[in-house]
């Protein structure tokens, strides 16, 4: 953490001198310290970044497949929804009956249903990386292609929103979802630097991102910009930046531009955070008593909220982690999958206040929204009401990015047991998000891009329907 302290101490009112000082999360913030903020902003500007940001919405433990978007109700009772299902806005096509608002905005995003993870236990790496050779996330592959930090706010470009972050004070109960969620952003070969920053610190961290100035002495924006800029002047002539390189200097100049703000829900109009808020539709200690939803959470329009906030204010990318998923039906969750209910509906709330939102303010194109989990859910239920682990099919939903919308891409087999035809995986998605968010013809001549990165761009084949 950088602190910097103002030279002139004010008194509280107790009579105690204190000093009123800038609080930075440097060390924090995107894993950097200064001297990496900014070291690949020359990169950003030769054209290689098409200017779009991603949100994944990741669905930990597996989310059923069939009642998401393939509800197969031609099936076997022991087969098809239990959920039922509901007429979408695209003709013949149906989803399950747990997503109403979703199936009223179909002709804004696309389903795949031949997509499978390949993928049948709980780490996300896999999924995230395409199984690519590097083992990077996509995220983290964004953030060394683009630079940890946005070269005018400071804010981080690649970003983890836990319900933490929303929520202080929240304490999540541990299960395997706790040891595998560092599997969702991770580096891999690229490195700890590009990590994910996670912003569920709680009020601690949230200050530490924030000016904190005295009223009377900086009571306007002017003065405050002398103030810094006798305080730059100062640490000149102390000579404590000396040595140091233009990035570094950089760094020093943007760290206190309000990053903070935009982690900040209480700046949002407050009909926006009724309009997302997810928060009433069940009771949270209904789920987290089970030992699989230990982590579950009823904070997910909050999140797509602070998602949306992020990518309008310049971070590249966005994962949202929504756990709680693992519907086994063997006494560490409940019977008959009864979880998809409201975990489905919260789903369908947050996803299409999203979706709206993004729509109001003009960056449906801009933003590529992914939704879709680490793997899906056997065909057939169990005895106990319940579907086991199942990599050959996994839910997925993709919207905007400049994409072609309004579709439902490949099928499944009468049983839902596996694609008819061509069946995509990992790889086709990390291409998909690469040849949204890069221009990869130009991302190939850059020699400061690692030789990974270009090799997975190059090699992971985009899902074809969505861009031709």
């Amino acid at each position: 953490m950088l602190t910097i302290h103002d030279s002139h101490p004010a008194r509280t009112c107790a009579g105690s001198s204190r000093r009123d000082f800038i609080r930075v999360g440097a060390g924090a913030i995107g894993g950097l310290s200064l001297s990496g903020l900014l070291q690949t902003q020359a990169l950003a500007d030769t054209g290689v970044l098409t200017g779009r940001s991603t949100v994944l919405l990741f669905l930990s433990g597996g989310p059923p497949h069939i009642e998401f978007y393939d509800p197969k109700m031609t099936a076997p009772s022991e087969i098809h929804s239990i959920t039922g299902e509901i007429q979408t806005t695209l003709p013949g096509i149906t989803f399950g009956a747990t997503f109403p608002q979703l199936a009223k905005l179909a002709d804004r995003f696309t389903v795949v249903r031949s997509y499978g993870s390949g993928n049948s236990g709980h780490s996300y790496g896999e999924v995230v990386s395409g199984n690519t050779a590097s083992g990077a996330s996509a995220s983290s592959i964004y953030a060394r292609v683009r630079g940890n930090n946005h070269p005018q706010t400071g804010l981080p470009t690649n970003v983890l929103i836990l319900p933490e972050a929303v929520q202080d004070g929240l304490n999540p109960g541990s299960n395997f979802e706790t040891a595998a969620l560092p599997t969702l952003t991770q580096p891999g070969s690229l490195g700890s630097t590009y990590a994910a920053f996670s912003p569920s610190g709680g009020s601690d961290l949230k200050r530490d991102m924030e000016l904190s100035l005295d009223r009377d002495r900086f009571g306007d924006r002017r003065e405050l910009l002398n103030q810094l800029d006798q305080l730059r002047r100062e640490v000149d002539t102390r000579g404590e930046l000396a040595g140091i390189d233009t990035y570094q200097q950089q760094a020093f100049d943007v760290i206190a531009r309000g990053v903070a703000q935009a982690f900040d829900l209480s700046k949002e109009d407050a009909r926006t955070v009724r309009r997302y808020d997810t928060s009433h539709l069940f009771k949270l200690e209904d789920l987290t008593r089970w030992y699989d939803m230990k982590r579950a959470s009823n904070l997910l329009g909050r999140q797509m909220l602070l998602a949306r906030r992020l990518v309008e204010a310049g971070c590249g990318f966005v994962t949202v982690s929504d756990c709680g998923w693992d519907y086994h039906a063997n006494g560490n969750s409940p019977k008959n999958m009864a979880g998809i209910y409201p975990m489905g509906g919260q789903v369908d709330h947050a996803v299409a206040a999203f979706l709206e939102d993004l729509e109001e303010r003009g960056l449906s194109e801009r933003v590529l929204l992914i939704v879709t989990g680490e793997m899906g859910r056997t065909p057939r239920l169990n005895g106990n009401g319940g579907r086991d682990h199942y990599g050959e099919l996994t839910p997925l939903l993709i919207a905007g990015g400049g994409l072609n919308m309004g579709q439902v891409i490949g099928q499944s087999d009468r049983y839902a047991s596996k694609a008819v035809g061509e069946a995509y995986r990992p790889q086709n998605l990390l291409g998909t998000i690469l040849h949204s968010m890069f221009d990869v013809g130009r991302l190939r001549l850059e020699p400061q891009v690692p030789r990974e990165i270009i090799e997975a761009a190059e090699q992971c084949a985009p899902i074809g329907p969505l861009s031709s």
